[in-house]
């Protein structure tokens, strides 16, 4: 019943988590054989927030672990962690997921990259099964390209062609999505939510109303028929694929490392703010403050191209912590209660002060 993952070898030794997946929502879709897993060994969800996690009310959730996290990246990181732990000290664990393991599903990625575990998985329904249906699409005659919504501008960078966007569970993210798309008309996209449940609905939606027309909830996901270039999503991309290949054919910047970029980094900043200054001045131009900026911006992508060789991190994980702190930081705007005023510019200050105190208080 269960596929042994080929990337994980192992002997007998080493302990084992076996990942299930919960199917699309309806908990006919539960197969027998995760019912016998749940009742052999310790058993945990990395959500509550799925129809069919209900059936197994008894287990424990990593809930509380996004709720602690400072960004989905980190919450997923903590998982794994604990699941290794836990699976170190039991022998064998079950860990059930939404869906299906083998789709979409980051934290099983992670695992299979750990050399400490075995790694097996129980094949599930995924709602992409019943996603193609309601679409009446083969996904491989039309070429489909399946992201994530929460990495969807690094995601679909360069892409083109129809798109399934999974994981658009806020309205954050749908915000992120249609902003990432830099176009004068953006297309008509499908909404699917609760795919194979008595509350499916299935319907299309204006790309201009995408973040305000309907509530998105952990079993939303978009069917984009056809996918617009984004003009700065492209640029980044190139940009990307260039530093990439500096850092591989040119000795100079192949040999640069975190340490020895530093001077430039303060001179590349210091030569923006020069050129800010000349503006203000009027003895500046636009095309010398995009210049400058593009400097800096430089310098920032050879940082991140290192940190991606290392495996420590990547420009998307950059982008999403400025992100998320600037939300953080922000919720005055992403946050606020409609019915409440807006605080002024010295509330805004110390808001802002409280918040990263807060956030250096828990390291």
């Amino acid at each position: 019943m269960c596929i042994r993952d080929r990337h994980l070898f192992g002997s007998g030794t080493l302990p084992k988590i076996v990942v299930a997946g919960l199917g699309p929502g309806d908990i006919n879709f539960l197969s027998p054989a995760v019912h016998d897993l749940v009742d052999n060994c310790p058993t945990y969800l990395r959500t509550r927030i799925h129809p069919s996690a209900v059936v197994f009310n008894d287990q424990e959730s990593f809930d509380a672990l996004y709720d602690r996290s400072n960004s989905i990246a980190e919450a997923y990181s903590a998982i794994v962690d604990r699941l290794v732990s836990e699976a170190h000290e039991h022998g064998k664990i079950a860990y059930l997921v939404p869906g299906s393991p083998l789709v979409a599903e980051r934290t099983v990625e992670l695992l299979r990259l750990r050399a400490d575990i075995q790694l097996e998985i129980l094949p599930a329904i995924s709602f992409l099964d019943l996603a193609w249906d309601r679409l009446r699409v083969d996904p491989v005659q039309h070429g489909v390209t399946i992201v994530d919504g929460q990495q969807f501008e690094s995601e679909v960078a360069d892409l083109r062609g129809p798109v399934l966007v999974a994981q658009c569970d806020d309205r954050f993210v749908l915000s992120d999505i249609k902003l990432s798309l830099d176009v004068d008309e953006g297309p008509v996209v499908t909404v699917l939510q609760r795919l194979g449940s008595d509350a499916e609905t299935v319907f299309e939606i204006e790309w201009t109303e995408l973040d305000k027309a309907f509530d998105p909830d952990h079993l939303t996901s978009l069917w984009i028929p056809e996918l617009p270039g984004s003009r700065s999503g492209h640029s980044i991309a190139q940009l990307h694929d260039l530093v990439a290949r500096l850092r591989s054919e040119c000795p100079w910047d192949r040999d640069q490392t975190h340490s020895s970029l530093v001077a430039y980094v303060v001179e590349e900043a210091t030569e923006v703010v020069e050129a800010i200054e000349l503006m203000d001045g009027r003895a500046g131009s636009v095309g010398a403050l995009i210049e400058e900026l593009g400097d800096l911006l430089f310098q920032i992508m050879l940082h991140s191209a290192i940190g991606e060789e290392d495996g420590l991190f990547d420009l998307a994980d950059v982008a999403d912590g400025i992100r998320d702190k600037m939300i953080r930081r922000h919720p005055h705007v992403f946050d606020r209660d409609p019915n409440a005023p807006m605080p002024n510019k010295e509330q805004l200050v110390a808001q802002w002060a409280a918040i990263k105190a807060a956030e250096r208080s828990k390291g």
